[in-house]
């Protein structure tokens, strides 16, 4: 099999100077400024002054990290999906966020549309954050009280809400509806804008927490999250899940994948190539870790990507810190990608 040359030399990016970090570390602690300000939001909302604008804030600062460097972005966020159960409340309601604003620009929302389906995202469960909380870290299903706090959630997260200071009744119907189970009569662009909306929320939905491991659980590969919003049993999430993965990729940055030469790599950033992204090497067919991570540029024949991986497959200790400069630094170097980081969640 021929030789698939790595995609920019690898002893530059892991000793590249110091101002390189920067970006990196702008963006990962802004990242993890944002979940810790939206969990203790989430965790005692009654005593958030203001709260619809502190939400309208955290808004703000998610599109800023976004706009920073999509990829990057994108990559946090299915690392963090895929490996953390504490505060998992507040984990889950920043993926579903970004993923809905991505979503917003592939269905070319109006801003109230976008802004209503974006709040809600943050915060659709907080009539039950600490329950969400402990369903993560319980290995037993969950009991009948729980399942009913469960069904009541929508409705209850939407009376709070509104007691809080709420007043835009978009965002308000949004979170009473996003356990929608009723297959659409017509496409969305047709339907009222709470039911699409909520259609395009409760997709987010489904797909994050399917990737997200809890105790009773592992993580469910990207595969399997895909066919659970797109395959024949989802018509529920179908229009809504093609175009998630339109925007965010099949192997989006962040996701483990195996590829065709048995060795396992993680996707860092997205390509012009549906199906190619850049990834880097991380074990060998043996399942030996490298020295250092390796940049590869798929082929699609001699080299692509066999299957996702959950993520409780890779047990390997990775630095992120340099696997995100690595991909930065390809991305300095590829017009189709740079195109992809200043246009976040456009194809």
């Amino acid at each position: 099999m021929p030789t698939v040359p790595p995609f920019v030399p690898s002893p530059l990016p892991l000793n590249s100077r110091v101002e390189d970090e920067a970006p990196y570390q702008d963006l990962l602690g802004l990242w993890s400024d944002l979940e810790a300000a939206l969990g203790l939001l989430l965790a005692r909302p009654a005593l958030i002054q203001q709260l619809p604008h502190k939400i309208a804030q955290l808004d703000t600062w998610l599109q800023e990290l976004i706009a920073h460097d999509s990829d990057s972005a994108l990559y946090l966020m299915f690392q963090l999906a895929g490996s953390s159960t504490v505060g998992y409340s507040a984990s889950h309601a920043l993926v579903c966020a970004t993923l809905g604003h991505i979503l917003a620009h592939e269905f070319q929302l109006p801003p109230h549309e976008r802004n209503a389906l974006v709040q809600a995202a943050f915060t659709m469960n907080v009539g039950m954050t600490a329950l969400q909380d402990q369903l993560a870290l319980q290995r037993e299903r969950p009991s009948v009280a729980q399942q009913e706090s469960i069904r009541l959630h929508p409705s209850e997260g939407r009376r709070l809400l509104e007691e809080l200071g709420v007043a835009d009744p978009l965002w308000l119907d949004v979170v009473g509806l996003h356990h929608i189970n009723t297959s659409a009569r017509e496409p969305l662009e047709q339907q009222p804008p709470a039911e699409r909306l909520a259609r395009i929320l409760a997709t987010c939905d489904r797909y994050a927490a399917m990737i997200s491991p809890r105790r009773n659980r592992a993580g469910r590969s990207v595969a399997e999250s895909v066919q659970a919003v797109t395959g024949p049993q989802s018509k529920l999430y179908e229009q809504a899940g093609e175009a998630l993965i339109r925007s965010v990729g099949l192997f989006p940055p962040g996701v483990y994948v195996a590829l065709s030469t048995g060795e396992t790599a993680v996707v860092l950033r997205r390509t012009p190539q549906v199906g190619q992204p850049l990834v880097a090497k991380l074990l060998d067919a043996r399942k030996v870790a490298l020295r250092q991570p390796e940049l590869l540029a798929l082929d699609g024949q001699a080299l692509r990507i066999s299957h996702a991986l959950p993520s409780t497959e890779v047990t390997l200790q990775i630095d992120h810190r340099t696997l995100v400069r690595l991909g930065m630094y390809a991305a300095r170097f590829s017009d189709g990608m740079q195109q992809l980081v200043t246009m976040p969640g456009m194809r």
